[in-house]
């Protein structure tokens, strides 16, 4: 098992440990993002920090998984290599109109025992909108799995969720921001420029 520092020291190593003023997928503002695309890029990274997640979604008592489901986009890579890790197929969904899909011809067989897995979790929006459309689609979603969970453990996803790692990192309703992040230009990590 990988300790919350070796976690992080993985973060860092990639880069990806950022800070200044970014709005989150949530629509909530952080002081600190962490950009699990850089973590991921790297293949033996990411093997090594989803073989230490599945050991432990192995450890909690998960019973056996029948497949692996993720949200697009940041989910893709890492359940791919959780799907790869516990030696079974890997699907995502993708948003269509606004709402979590399968595409590409990816179906869940009835009563199918789901791992869903995303790279970080802050509110568990988008897991549960995931772990409906698993539900959707006839699978039972089992537990749930990030690398880091945000919320330090408040995010409720209905379903047991593993982390690597659990961080208390504040985030904000753009109506509440701190004065030290007022003073900084929004940044929407993956976009080109500034969010506002």
């Amino acid at each position: 098992m990988l300790t919350h520092d070796q976690v992080l020291d993985e973060f860092r190593a990639a880069g990806a440990l950022l800070e200044g003023h970014f709005i989150l997928s949530s629509g909530l503002h952080s002081a600190r993002y962490l950009q699990c695309a850089r973590v991921l890029m790297d293949p033996a990274r990411a093997s090594r920090l989803c073989a230490a997640l599945a050991a432990k979604v192995k450890a909690g008592g998960a019973g056996d998984i029948d497949m692996v489901a993720s949200p697009a986009m940041g989910g893709v890579v890492v359940g791919y290599e959780m799907g790869r890790q516990l030696g079974v197929p890997a699907i995502f969904f993708e948003r269509v109109e606004g709402r979590l899909m399968l595409r590409r011809g990816f179906t869940i067989p009835r009563g199918a025992r789901i791992l869903m897995v995303e790279d970080i979790v802050t509110t568990g929006l988008s897991s549960r909108e995931c772990i409906d459309g698993i539900a959707a689609e006839g699978g039972q979603t089992v537990a749930a799995a990030c690398l880091i969970d945000r919320s330090n453990g408040t995010a409720d996803v209905g379903v047991p969720l593993f982390a690597l790692t659990r961080l208390d990192i504040p985030a904000y309703p753009a109506d509440r921001l701190p004065p030290e992040l007022q003073a900084l230009p929004a940044m929407k990590p993956g976009s080109r420029g500034l969010a506002k």
